[in-house]
């Protein structure tokens, strides 16, 4: 039986809030409006283990969560993480990254004291080796940072990003640079990565590819002031699909604005003599990936083909490039540049030589490739 006290305070109801009590500023938001980390992760096409190593090492984690509850992020959170793929894609190191999207973000939340220390090896003897992306990550090795940038943003087929990067890339360094230093070291980490992975990661692949075509088309076509001098014929062996170097080359020369035909991929051996004797280029370059597609018989016959009057006849340079000409012996009295640069270099010489022949008086004698020097890589012709 209650007592009198007891009795009172009942009717009393529950006592008045302290006023000295101080509320909780922050106070946990519903559990049921943050998104768990396997929804961030697709959403930004990261896997579930990057977000969170990017916790462990760098504090970029969820601002509330409760005791025994899982992850949730809120939209600050989410921001947080997005400014944090962005700037890892533009080649910036994770943990600087952090700090600066921390610092760019409105209402993120600080890191709690210093900066946790590096995530250790199994036997705890030595920091474990930053993989950046997890087992996703392609293997790069020492690259630009724009190359770094784009290999992340591969791996999260995030297009947008994919492609700001390659426009920056081809506007700033020039297409061929941008092709050499930046484009071929992601592509080839790409093909290194499905050919250890699989179908599980040709799409990395495909969506790369298709960018840096759109990327390196784009600076192919932009309207430009070519030069007056015959074009140059840039062509793909029979059977040789690969023809994005091709399209750095014909960037390159837009670039320059010296005068070009593109042929593609694949161009049967007809097709091309008839293109050579109708087009009456400057300069043919013969593009070969592999082994199998390079044919120096094809090649000497693209050498041998000529145009023109009895007496004043001419024919083109002939340009070999490409890895598929590396195990091949020297074709005689063709060009066989080892880089993409030297190519363009050689293609250039040759459209101010064809038009410095050109501009000659109607009864000089005007120099044919035989007169010409050289250079670096052509043999002299007939």
């Amino acid at each position: 039986m209650r007592n009198g006290s007891d009795q009172e305070a009942l009717r009393a109801g529950p006592p008045a809030p302290d006023p000295a009590a101080v509320p909780d500023p922050d106070p946990a938001p519903d559990p049921g409006v943050g998104v768990p980390t396997g929804a961030v992760a697709r959403r930004l096409g990261v896997s579930p283990t990057t977000i969170r190593s990017w916790e462990r090492r760098y504090g970029i984690g969820p601002s509330h969560r409760g005791p025994g509850r899982h992850r949730r992020w809120y939209p600050e959170d989410v921001s947080l993480l997005d400014e944090m793929c962005r700037l890892t894609a533009r080649g910036i190191p994770p943990a600087e990254a952090a700090r600066a999207a921390r610092s760019a973000v409105p209402g993120a939340h600080p890191t709690p004291g210093d900066a946790p220390p590096p995530a250790q090896d199994a036997d705890g003897t030595g920091p474990l080796a930053h993989r950046p992306g997890g087992s996703r990550a392609m293997p790069l090795g020492t690259v630009r940072p724009e190359c770094r940038g784009l290999a992340r943003a591969a791996v999260r087929l995030d297009g947008p990003e994919v492609a700001g990067i390659l426009r920056g890339a081809v506007d700033g360094l020039g297409p061929v640079r941008a092709w050499t230093e930046v484009i071929m070291p992601a592509l080839r980490a790409a093909g290194r990565k499905w050919a250890a992975d699989g179908e599980q990661y040709v799409e990395v692949e495909h969506l790369l590819s298709w960018h840096v075509s759109a990327a390196l088309r784009t600076a192919a076509v932009a309207p430009v002031r070519f030069r007056e001098a015959p074009p140059v014929l840039l062509a793909a062996m029979p059977g040789e699909q690969h023809t994005l170097p091709l399209e750095a080359v014909a960037a390159g020369m837009a670039v320059h604005g010296l005068p070009y035909r593109m042929l593609g991929a694949a161009v049967p051996p007809r097709a091309l003599l008839d293109a050579v004797t109708r087009l009456g280029p400057s300069a043919v370059l013969l593009w070969a990936q592999s082994r199998t597609t390079a044919d120096p018989h094809l090649a000497r016959e693209v050498g041998r083909a000529s145009w023109g009057a009895a007496g004043s006849r001419v024919d083109a340079l002939v340009v070999t490039a490409g890895p598929g000409w590396n195990r091949h012996g020297h074709p005689a009295g063709l060009a066989c540049p080892r880089t993409l640069e030297t190519a363009l270099d050689l293609l250039r010489r040759a459209v101010d030589d064809r038009a410095a022949e050109d501009r000659a008086p109607s009864g000089g004698t005007r120099p044919g490739p035989a007169d010409r020097s050289p250079g670096d890589g052509p043999g002299r012709r007939r």
